[in-house]
């Protein structure tokens, strides 16, 4: 999944890169408003993370031009500003979440899991497709009861399939949001990690559609 990170502090700014990408998210980020409205505008991002007081744009002003062109990614915001009538004024422009400074990383982890599960319209953190569970709470992988090691790119790949089970998906979907934006993108490497997938859960789990892209057969 990937994540723009909104944040001017670069010592947090770097905090929560490292900490969302060791929880597997791929991570973009942007240091003021301006920025941070044309990545939103221009990159398919699965989620969010917007602090309020940027240089150029403030957070809010940004949130509202994303959902008065229909951007419609679930959008948390992380800030120091923590009176209700702030959080009131940030919902009311659109947000989905909101987080207060200082925070702890897992519980930010927890909260864009629960968005963008939700976005998806997956009510449950686990997933099940025959003999094989996807917790995304804990991105825990089983096989018939057997955990499953997976790679971050196997996970990311995987759990974006999940989350969109039944319907074909493109590799160049996959692609933009198993990637951020400064990494070397090669849509080859999704076969590869396709293949290992197929070993791991099953060759039936992931079906390659012609000239569509790859779909996850739901179970039944």
């Amino acid at each position: 999944m990937r994540l723009l990170v909104v944040e001017d502090t670069p010592p947090l700014a770097a905090q929560l890169r490292q900490g969302l990408g060791d929880a597997g998210f791929a991570v973009d980020s942007a240091m003021d408003g301006e920025e941070a409205l044309h990545l939103g505008e221009t990159e398919p991002y699965d989620a969010v993370v917007l602090d309020l007081g940027l240089p150029r744009m403030d957070g809010l002003s940004v949130l509202r031009r994303w959902r008065a062109q229909g951007r419609a990614m679930p959008v948390l915001i992380l800030t120091a500003r923590d009176s209700w009538t702030e959080k009131v004024e940030g919902l009311n422009a659109g947000a989905d979440d909101y987080l207060a400074k200082p925070f702890a990383m897992a519980e930010l982890v927890a909260r864009l899991n629960a968005l963008i599960r939700r976005a998806n319209g997956v009510a449950k953190p686990e997933l099940v497709f025959g003999e094989v569970r996807l917790d995304t709470a804990t991105r825990a992988v089983s096989r018939a009861g057997a955990p499953v090691r997976l790679t971050a790119l196997e996970y990311g790949l995987f759990s974006y399939l999940a989350l969109n089970a039944g319907r074909p998906v493109s590799k160049t979907e996959l692609t933009e949001h198993l990637y951020a934006q400064d990494f070397d993108r090669d849509s080859n490497t999704l076969e590869v990690i396709v293949a290992r997938l197929r070993r791991k859960l099953g060759d039936a789990l992931i079906e390659t559609v012609r000239g569509q892209g790859y779909r996850l057969v739901p179970a039944g």
